[in-house]
């Protein structure tokens, strides 16, 4: 791959780089025996292991314990017209479920109703993971809160392998989505299902000189809170700052050395402070795609490489796949699952 063509000036940078501040030997790295080196030790059951495993086998990643995954809940999320405009063929969610086969995704993930609509056609083909709650923008003025729109019980009836949530940390509704989240997974758990949580910050006072909710110190935090209700993944916006405890008066707690020793402002280092809090790497860190924007080919290079070489597990990617014609969005996943797949690109 001609990584220096989408690296440019950042290729050295990003590829030549060592990590100083948590050795890389600390980290739980993934790898084809992962649910049998890491998960297997844990309380989660034959029939969780299971799923987990089935989402690991799948796609062009199949075997090597990363995951490139397809996340389509933006029909919510940021409402059908804002999303789906730009490429009205995903209003009709079997495209949806097409563009993840055909970009040889691990898991397809979306809404309760999208994977219904054909779950009978494709749940056998490809792993599905129903998403439960999501924050809806038709209610004025516009409200940010995470309501559970299914239930665990509907996931596991049309034959998902993995539910998925989010929780806004930070937002003075995040005690009643932490509870909430935490009995759905306990649920799905019971029932066999795997679980992965969208671990973001939402506060307006996050926002001052920076946006904090993307600061290493507060989103790592986050995951550390996703990984205490046993989210088997964690998914997060890569962190591009941090400080974000320290920008905020009379706010939580941090230490020194968590900027003197255990970050640097490399983001690969960033990563990996996020990928510590998720028990060093015990629950696999994802981080997220990103809208799409004027060069969506080199930004998802970029993050595939930093969340790799930090130690992470993959990216979940949608608005950059889906936003255009169904081929570009297969070359793009096919892109980003290309870095996982490149032995010379290794942990920092």
């Amino acid at each position: 791959m001609e990584l220096e063509k989408y690296l440019k000036e950042e290729t050295f940078y990003l590829l030549d780089h060592e990590c100083t501040t948590i050795p890389k030997e600390n980290i739980h790295l993934p790898g084809p025996d992962f649910v049998d080196r890491i998960m297997a030790s844990t309380d989660r059951s034959n029939k969780v292991l299971g799923s987990l495993q089935q989402i690991f086998n799948h796609g062009r990643l199949a075997g090597t314990g990363h995951l490139s995954l397809l996340p389509v809940d933006q029909g919510v999320e940021h409402s059908a017209g804002a999303s789906f405009a730009p490429n009205p063929a995903y209003f009709d969610p079997e495209n949806i479920v097409k563009l993840a086969m055909e970009g040889g995704c691990n898991a397809v993930a979306s809404t309760l109703g999208v994977l219904g609509a054909v779950s009978r056609k494709y749940a056998h083909k490809i792993p599905f993971l129903v998403k439960l709650n999501h924050n809806e923008l038709l209610t004025y003025p516009n409200t940010f809160d995470q309501i559970y729109f299914a239930q665990v019980e509907q996931a596991w009836n049309m034959g998902a392998v993995a539910v998925g949530a989010t929780i806004y940390f930070g937002s003075t509704e995040s005690d009643r989505q932490i509870q909430e989240t935490s009995k759905a997974f306990k649920r799905a758990h019971e029932l066999g299902m795997a679980t992965v949580l969208w671990c973001y910050l939402r506060n307006d006072a996050f926002k001052t000189d920076k946006d904090y909710a993307l600061s290493a110190d507060l989103t790592g935090q986050a995951n550390h809170l996703g990984v205490t209700i046993e989210a088997d993944i964690i998914k997060q916006k890569q962190p591009s700052n941090n400080g974000g405890f320290l920008a905020l008066e009379n706010f939580g707690k941090t230490s020194d050395l968590v900027y003197s020793k255990l970050t640097t402002n490399h983001p690969i280092d960033l990563t990996r402070y996020q990928v510590a809090n998720c028990y060093m790497g015990r629950a696999g860190l994802i981080n997220s795609g990103g809208a799409s924007g004027d060069d969506d080919f080199a930004a998802a290079v970029r993050t595939a490489i930093i969340n790799k070489r930090a130690g992470g597990m993959g990216l979940i990617s949608g608005r950059k796949a889906f936003q255009r014609p169904m081929k570009e969005g297969v070359q793009l996943l096919n892109l980003i699952q290309d870095i996982y797949l490149d032995p010379a690109i290794t942990i920092a």
